[in-house]
């Protein structure tokens, strides 16, 4: 059975089993990186599929095809392009990016933004990694944005305690 895989949004393959769980185990594939092979509908996120997580000496069966099933991603027999992984799931941050921008500290909130808009288009181009490093960035800035307008809210706070008890 010929896999293909997609490494930072890049094609790669045909590869036979043995060789794709050598990638998996040796750390050059990624259990978030998608994989295909004829017979699946969708590239999925190869820590999902159970016949890569299996031990590379267990024999594998394939699954006889279901009358009526449509075909994979393509009808050729090497797919064309990767296809986004629907149950993928990253987080963008959006609306505490806006949050922080609006009540926080807006100029550390704008990257907060920019890097949360990147991550719902990388993910349905199936660049998985690049949107987890946005939804990443984005967290960081939120963060920081909120981190940033607490401190001044406090601040604000003790130099009017400390103003009020030197007043009186």
């Amino acid at each position: 059975m010929e896999w293909y895989y997609a490494k930072h949004g890049k094609q790669e393959g045909p590869v036979d089993q043995a060789t794709l769980q050598g990638k998996l185990q040796s750390g050059e594939v990624a259990p978030t990186d998608l994989v295909w092979h004829e017979g699946m509908a969708e590239w999925k996120a190869a820590g999902d599929v159970s016949e890569l997580i299996a031990a590379p000496q267990a024999a594998v069966v394939p699954a006889a095809p279901v009358p009526g099933a449509t075909p994979g991603p393509v009808a050729a027999a090497r797919p064309s392009a990767v296809a986004p992984v629907a149950h993928a799931h990253i987080p963008n941050y959006l609306v505490p990016a806006i949050l922080v921008t609006i009540f926080c500290c807006w100029p550390f909130g704008i990257p907060a933004i920019v890097f949360a808009a990147k991550v719902d288009g990388m993910v349905s181009r199936g660049d998985l990694p690049g949107a987890q490093h946005a939804s990443d960035q984005a967290k960081m800035w939120c963060w920081i944005s909120g981190g940033i307008g607490f401190a001044v809210v406090a601040l604000y706070i003790v130099v009017m305690v400390f103003a009020g008890i030197s007043s009186s």
